[in-house]
């Protein structure tokens, strides 16, 4: 009997890696589960870290709580306890465990109690599991305890059994991630003893809860959740085992159900028996189907499709694999999953193919009875009038001539060939012609046109060359034992062919699948803008699923079709009602599902971590089933892709507006810091002069008067250059600025500028190096003038009186070069590129320079505009810094 190689899991071995490894990567977690309050979880949890303690391992006490039991709180003297963090909450002290001390004493266990546990406001977490998921981060083995009724998945069932809510939850995965789950069990009877005796509550209290919470049906109730839940974690660590060991099973340690379904074999009773099944066992259900033949019509796929939906909805675990033998594949998979019972049809024995499987012995029930030795076979027979729909929908393709008049000519073809070769070759030479030709029928058209040729085949290889020829006698016994063998290699040929092309196109239609996927994700990866990631996905889609695509996003408060490959198709009011249904509700609505069947389209929410994004609209003309098993896989793949691309694309975007925001804060604080000082400055100077002038203008004398004058003169010169600064800035970055294109004389403009800015520089030494026959480049002589006297403007500010400021203008080949240099202290900063940044200033070791930040700013604009380049940079020949205006000359902007 044909057998599966087992090899451990990767998975498996990658979980029992992370359970076994290293403690300072991971610690580990002990839970000790009751199924109510005073069952002994504490006390149990208690009595292990003393058992740890005298093993030699270092344990504290991170929180515990004893509720007053006296047996309880006797189990604490001898564990180190860490102090607690008090918190005042609406008046009121409250107590929690000090995360950051535990992390500083870093012991290699900590107990904390009540897993469930809401801490105080303020703390570092909300809940106190996530104070236990930051100490096993930090590689700290936790020791906790929990009760039944606190896990998130059981809290409904929990309060309509003892009609209370329980408020405070823990997440599934916490205890399902728990390396040891140890279920602290008390009869119900006993329990109720302890209340009455005073353990659990005091009296008044305990009276209480033995009306309403600790009844015994309500206490039964619980017992089997948490007996269920133990069940559940060890059930998954055993599977976990075999598989990472590479163990054949099945090991019958706890029940679990298989269903095979099958194209041949499968129908609806089977699915049901198979809950029912699972029901009365109280245990998990899997639905296999094994993919073998990719030449499957559409009824075929739509009734697989209805099948696994129907398995889904029963509650079932579905799961397709491809694989050859569906006995074979179905019996390895149980072994793997650690399945105990496997259910299957009883095969179809009405009509001539049925018949016709039951004599060649492969029926899939029957050689699946053979196959799974260990596992118990429960064979269901078929409802009545199933055998009737089964041949009449026919689940495999309908009979084809075509194949078979191929094959025909094939081996008429090489019968010819043969009657050439018998002239010079023995017979039996000449029959490897005709297992040749089998064999290619078998590869192009598959198994039963193969096994005609074979047919075929054996009947010319008699009539032609056995003798006596010409007739289908054979005289010699010989030559029957080679005709015989004759016959069975083509057979076996034409199997082995047949699989292989099965192989073969299974292979090739899985690349082509993986290929498409592959590609989508590297289109999607490189787009940035939203619309051509609508449309590639929505093109993608509609291509490999053979329907009209399109895609919904939300605009304001109602859904709107964005991107669609869908023919023209007009989504009606009722289907667009569908998809906001699905939007809203995180669900599939429309056609063929559970919820709002009746439209055309069919709508998939693209889900994410934040919620839904997207929607995606399917259509298609068939009949049936928009989707069947293996398109609903690939869609769900393709749909993940495309909502991650539009998360990113939606965080890309609010980044980018954040950053805007930010930027734009930024520059606006600047801007008002500016206002507020340095325009604000000028204006108090000239209010000041003013006001004298009115108050004592006769008083003053000639001398005093001029001052003031001048004084507002100045100040007005002043502000008039900060507001033409934040004009020339709002006029660059609202790209207005159309410079002239004239011929200029740039020692003219450097004149020019020089006696424009007499008074700024009048407490400087001006040197000027000017090289005769400079060219005259086409630049707006405003625009260099203006940037000119920005720079100068802040050298001035920037130096101390008395120091030297040079002007140089030289050609070179190419370039007309304006450099400025002064004496000051240079670029403090390390790129000297930063003073060109709006509202950048300055400070100097004795003062602030007054000023608004913007002049080399918007010198550096009005330069680029006219085409040139500035830089700036630190004085290499002493201190001071440098700025290198550089303009290129060529035919279009030289004269």
């Amino acid at each position: 009997m044909e057998t599966h190689l087992i090899r451990p899991d990767p998975d498996a071995l990658l979980r029992q890696t992370m359970l076994n490894g290293d403690s300072h990567k991971r610690g580990r977690l002990k839970v000790f589960l009751g199924a109510a309050p005073g069952v002994g979880k504490t006390f149990e949890m208690l009595t292990v870290a003393h058992q740890l303690q005298r093993d030699g391992m270092d344990v504290v006490i991170g929180v515990v709580e004893t509720h007053g039991r006296s047996e309880t709180a006797a189990l604490v003297n001898g564990l180190e306890l860490v102090p607690l963090r008090t918190n005042t909450y609406r008046n009121r002290i409250l107590t929690e465990m000090d995360l950051d001390v535990v992390l500083r004493r870093a012991p290699r266990v900590v107990a904390v109690d009540e897993l469930a546990h809401t801490n105080a406001s303020g703390s570092r977490h909300p809940k106190r599991w996530m104070d236990v998921e930051e100490l096993l981060a930090a590689g700290i083995d936790v020791l906790t305890t929990v009760n039944v009724q606190h896990l998130e998945s059981l809290n409904d069932i929990v309060a309509s059994i003892t009609r209370i809510r329980v408020r405070e939850t823990v997440p599934d995965h916490v205890i399902g991630d728990a390396d040891e789950v140890e279920l602290i069990d008390l009869t119900p009877n006993d329990l109720l003893q302890r209340m009455r005796d005073g353990k659990i509550y005091t009296e008044h209290t305990a009276g209480r809860a033995l009306l309403h919470y600790f009844s015994p049906g309500n206490l039964t109730a619980l017992r089997e959740l948490a007996l269920r839940q133990t069940a559940q974690q060890v059930d998954a660590q055993l599977v976990d085992h075999m598989k990472a060991n590479a163990i054949a099973g099945p090991w019958a340690a706890g029940e679990r159900i298989m269903v095979c379904l099958t194209l041949q074999d499968g129908d609806a009773s089977l699915l049901r028996y198979g809950k029912r099944l699972a029901d009365r066992l109280h245990a998990p259900w899997i639905v296999l189907h094994v993919e073998t033949n990719r030449d499957l019509s559409d009824t075929a796929r739509a009734r697989m499709a209805s099948q696994m939906h129907l398995a889904q909805s029963l509650g079932s675990e579905t799961v397709t694999i491809p694989g050859q033998d569906v006995a074979l594949d179905a019996v390895a998979y149980a072994r793997m999953q650690n399945v105990t019972q496997i259910v299957a049809a009883h095969p179809a024995g009405h009509g001539w193919r049925g018949r016709i499987r039951q004599w060649l012995g492969r029926a899939t029930t029957e050689r699946l009875i053979q196959c799974a030795q260990g596992f118990p076979v429960h064979v269901v027979p078929r409802s009545p009038g199933d055998n009737a729909v089964t041949e009449q929908n026919s689940n495999v393709e309908p009979f084809k001539v075509g194949p078979y008049v191929t094959a025909t000519l094939i081996v008429l073809s090489t019968l010819a060939v043969a009657l050439l070769l018998r002239r010079g070759f023995e017979v039996s030479n000449v029959s490897l012609a005709f297992l040749t030709a089998i064999l290619g029928v078998a590869v192009a058209y598959g198994l039963w046109p193969s096994l005609w040729a074979s047919l075929l085949g054996m009947l010319c290889f008699n009539f032609f060359f056995l003798p006596p020829l010409y007739t289908l006698t054979i005289a010699a016994p010989d030559n029957v034992v080679a005709l015989f063998f004759f016959f069975a290699t083509a057979v076996i040929a034409s199997n082995l062919g047949a699989r292989v092309r099965n192989q073969a196109v299974v292979a090739r239609h899985r690349a082509d699948i993986t290929q498409s996927l592959y590609h989508f994700s590297r289109t999607i990866t490189g787009i940035i803008k939203l619309d051509d990631l609508l449309w590639s996905a929505s093109h993608q889609i509609a291509t490999m699923l053979d329907c009209e695509v399109a895609m919904l996003l939300p605009d304001s408060e109602n859904l709107e079709v964005k991107a669609s490959y869908n023919g023209g198709k007009i989504i009606g009011a009722d289907d667009l009602a569908a998809a906001t249904w699905a939007w809203k509700h995180n669900k599939i609505a429309g056609r063929g599902s559970d919820n709002l069947p009746g439209g055309k389209w069919l709508f998939i929410p693209l889900r994410t971590g934040r919620g839904p994004v997207a929607v995606i609209g399917l259509h298609a003309e068939r009949t049936g089933p928009i989707l069947d098993l293996e398109q609903q896989g690939l869609l769900d793949a393709l749909a993940d892709q495309t909502a991650s691309a539009i998360k990113s694309i939606l965080l890309a975007g609010e980044l980018d507006q954040a950053r805007l925001d930010v930027e734009t804060d930024k520059l606006r604080g600047a801007l008002l810091t500016s206002i507020s000082h340095d325009l604000r400055t000028p204006l108090a100077s000239i209010l000041g002069a003013t006001s004298s002038l009115e108050s004592y203008g006769e008083e003053l004398d000639e001398t005093a008067r001029k001052e003031l004058l001048s004084t507002i003169h100045d100040e007005a010169e002043r502000l008039n250059r900060f507001v033409a600064n934040l004009l020339d800035m709002t006029r660059l970055e609202a790209g207005a600025l159309q410079p002239r294109r004239e011929p200029v004389d740039v020692g003219e403009v450097i004149a020019s500028t020089l006696s424009r800015a007499a008074d700024l520089l009048s407490d400087h030494e001006i040197e000027i190096l000017i090289e005769p026959d400079l060219p005259m480049p086409l630049l707006d002589d405003v625009l260099l003038e203006q940037a000119l006297f920005n720079i100068l403007d802040n050298a001035g500010k920037y130096t101390n009186p008395g120091t030297k400021i040079i002007i140089i203008a030289s050609y070179v080949p190419g370039s007309l070069l304006i450099h400025i240099k002064d004496e000051g202290e240079g670029f403090s900063a390390s790129d000297p590129e930063m003073a060109f940044s709006k509202f950048k200033r300055f400070k100097s070791a004795d003062r602030s320079r007054p000023g608004t930040g913007l002049g080399l700013a918007i010198s550096r604009g009005f330069i680029e505009a006219m085409g040139g380049k500035v830089m700036a940079r630190n004085r290499q020949d002493r201190s001071g810094a440098e700025l290198i205006l550089t303009f290129l000359l060529d035919e279009k902007n030289t004269q």
